[in-house]
């Protein structure tokens, strides 16, 4: 039986040698066909496929807004850069971008739901579904009858949902919040249409609706009692602990809010 000698140190150093060689050789291969690619305008962008939310943004709208921000190849493009590029476009609140091999660009894009105005009438502001402030042309909003929400901006979740509880109070009883407004110093200030206006004093959103649904639960009931619509309100004042004073046209008086009838 032959016995099988093993390699010379300096033929298995040389073996090692071109396993490196080869490996480096491959990269470099790899490196300089991605460089290739990268730069190889088959590889450039050449198609924008717009997905998802387009009513204030329609492809055209969305490429004019983007085409010069839009930079790379399919191989090298930033993805994060671009993303910030079609988040930047008015009505859009979120974008999520994907590359297509080799040359397209599939863009699924999620428009700001307006729910209200925001600010004093001065400003051209909005407020989305999420309680997030956005710039955008109000002369698209295409819903009519929006309320006009205010107050600092970093609470404007707070002031939708002081909203979202008592809209359907003042609902119930044919009446319209035309402005929510929450001041910097915490105080609500509700605004109806004719220009009734309701001060409800400070707390979060759940001491807003309670204050208002004590306050609405008695209302009908004190102003029939001047023989008077509910329309005849003129202001009140929901700050009192134990009752409210109200102002109606032509009436002025300061009532309790009587128990609950169980």
């Amino acid at each position: 039986m032959s016995r099988i000698e093993p390699l010379a140190m300096d033929v298995r150093l040389m073996n090692a040698a071109s396993v490196v060689l080869f490996l480096v050789f491959v990269l470099a291969s790899l490196l300089a066909m991605t460089r290739w690619a990268a730069a190889h305008n088959a590889f450039e962008f050449q198609r924008i496929t717009v997905l998802g939310d387009v009513n204030h943004c329609n492809a055209a709208t969305v490429r004019a807004h983007v085409a010069s921000r839009v930079k790379g190849t399919f191989f090298n493009m930033d993805l994060a850069h671009t993303r910030e590029a079609f988040e930047a476009i008015p009505w859009v609140r979120h974008a999520s971008v994907h590359r297509d091999f080799p040359n397209r660009l599939r863009v699924q894009l999620q428009e700001h739901q307006v729910v209200a105005y925001w600010g004093d009438e001065s400003e051209q502001r909005l407020l989305n579904s999420f309680g997030e402030v956005f710039d955008a042309n109000t002369g698209e909003v295409e819903q009519s009858g929006l309320p006009r929400l205010n107050g600092p901006q970093n609470q404007s979740a707070l002031v939708l949902e002081g909203y979202r509880l008592i809209e359907p109070q003042f609902s119930a009883l044919n009446l319209k919040i035309e402005a929510l407004e929450l001041s910097s110093q915490g105080s609500w200030h509700i605004l109806l249409p004719g220009g009734a206006t309701i001060e409800a004093g400070r707390g979060d959103a759940v001491e807003l609706s309670t204050r208002t649904q004590v306050f609405l639960k008695t209302l009908s009931r004190v102003v029939a009692s001047y023989s008077r619509p509910l329309s005849a309100l003129e202001s009140a004042d929901l700050r009192h602990e134990n009752g409210y004073a109200i102002r109606l046209r032509g009436v002025n008086t300061i009532a309790t809010a009587p128990s609950p009838t169980p």
